[in-house]
């Protein structure tokens, strides 16, 4: 057991409950994988480029994903602190993973000729992380699924006689039974992610309306959901009506300033992320995010209570892209020697010198060091409760002076009252972002 598991073991932040696993764990792997990582061009490519399913239809039937090592993945995702991981089941091209019974448009029946989750769910479960099922609301692919903006065929010349007849009461009940088959056929499932609403006459499109809880029959979803998995985390994307509370709330591709609103009524939060600027597999973008970038979107997400959801597109041939496994592994080496600012911690309310945050974990403050001083950091609040100071990377220790303690007049070194100073190298130490480890007196 790494350093890193064994501190996922010990629930010291977010509370008693159900839920309290997924408050501790803080770092979640999500996964998009579909017939879009042929095209490798952004998981919305059939909608961007406006792709009829006949068009489409070449991913399908060239997805055969040969080289795909679920048990990899789940290693990978492990060994960078991953705690939980979320996969497409079917995103909004309509394609599943898994061999559903109500639909032909699944792995199964493209020439990989097998189903993609089962070996997913064994491999990460096996890896000691909790299962999540994203399920897309959307689906292109369904002749039900009535056209609206953001269908392909959103500006076909005949997209209003071309809904004649498809009717989204049909489409809900199909949701329905795919999400019994992935609640009932692999297990305890942890997660189930929907995504998602875009209700109300500001989502019209060219009299094409959007769609909300109505059209999706979201509280039967729910329903569903609290009866085959009572304790399934579900998150906030189904349009539920007003004073019904969703499990988690998403802010995606973007860290709030402050915790969202509705974390003061007990909803847990967890921002949503991408290495690069595309979910799926995209060869050609190059907007990928710095060791620093992605490191301080965990730290950002947790020093204000929060998780971090990271995503990993994996490529047409079922494998993580280079460029991908290089930012797992700037986890993988930034949370060997750094996890314990990370598991079981939160919020601090201590105030966090300029360039800096704290996450807090019990007695143990967490300084994250975003740009480093020459030489000082001065921080309020706790001149008389500090107990020890050191490097959480290397446990070395570091000097503090306070108000009170003596200070060698030819340094000319002022500390006013209440301001404790650290007193650092000069040189930055070799960390993607160094974490100072400040243990408070009982």
């Amino acid at each position: 057991m790494t350093n890193s598991e064994r501190l996922s073991e010990n629930p010291a932040w977010g509370g008693a409950g159900k839920h309290a696993w997924f408050s501790h764990n803080r770092l979640g792997m999500f996964i998009h994988w579909g017939l879009y990582a042929l095209g490798a061009r952004h998981e919305w490519l059939k909608n961007r480029e406006e792709l009829t399913d006949e068009h489409y239809q070449r991913y399908f039937d060239n997805f055969d994903p040969d080289l795909y090592d679920p048990k990899e993945w789940a290693r990978r995702a492990r060994l960078a602190g991953m705690k939980y991981v979320v996969v497409t089941t079917k995103h909004h091209e309509g394609f599943c993973l898994w061999d559903s019974k109500v639909t032909d448009y699944k792995a199964p029946n493209t020439p990989c000729g097998m189903d993609l989750l089962t070996p997913l769910v064994e491999a990460f479960r096996a890896e000691g992380l909790k299962i999540g099922f994203y399920y897309s609301l959307l689906d292109w692919h369904h002749p039900d699924f009535p056209i609206d903006l953001h269908h392909p065929l959103r500006n076909h010349p005949e997209a209003k006689a071309l809904n004649a007849g498809r009717n989204v009461a049909n489409y809900a009940a199909y949701m329905r039974e795919q999400v019994r088959e992935l609640l009932t056929g692999f297990g305890r499932v942890d997660i189930i992610w929907f995504d998602f609403s875009y209700p109300g006459p500001a989502r019209e499109y060219r009299g094409l309306p959007g769609k909300g809880r109505a059209d999706w029959q979201s509280e039967r979803l729910v329903e569903l959901a609290r009866e085959l998995q009572p304790e399934i985390i579900i998150n906030n994307r189904l349009d539920l009506p007003p004073g019904t509370l969703p499990d988690i709330t998403t802010p995606e591709q973007y860290t709030p300033r402050v915790a969202p609103a509705l974390a003061s009524q007990g909803v847990l939060w967890e921002a949503c992320h991408t290495f690069s600027g595309s979910w799926g597999y995209h060869r050609d973008e190059d907007s990928w995010k710095s060791p620093e970038q992605i490191i301080q979107l965990l730290i950002d997400s947790v020093a204000l209570g929060g998780n971090l959801l990271m995503n990993v597109g994996p490529t047409g041939r079922g494998t993580f892209d280079a460029r991908a496994i290089e930012a797992l592994e700037v986890y993988q080496n930034w949370m060997a020697v750094n996890a314990r600012a990370i598991y079981g911690a939160g919020p601090s309310e201590l105030p966090a010198p300029a360039g800096c945050r704290y996450t807090q974990r019990g007695n143990r403050l967490y300084l994250h060091v975003y740009n480093w001083p020459y030489r000082h950091i001065h921080i309020e609040g706790i001149a008389d409760r500090i107990a020890y100071v050191q490097f959480l990377h290397d446990a070395s220790e570091i000097h503090w002076v306070t108000h009170t303690r003596d200070v060698d007049p030819n340094v000319g070194v002022m500390v006013p009252e209440g301001i404790v100073m650290l007193e650092l190298p000069v040189r930055r130490p070799d960390v993607t972002v160094p974490v100072i480890e400040i243990v408070l007196k009982a």
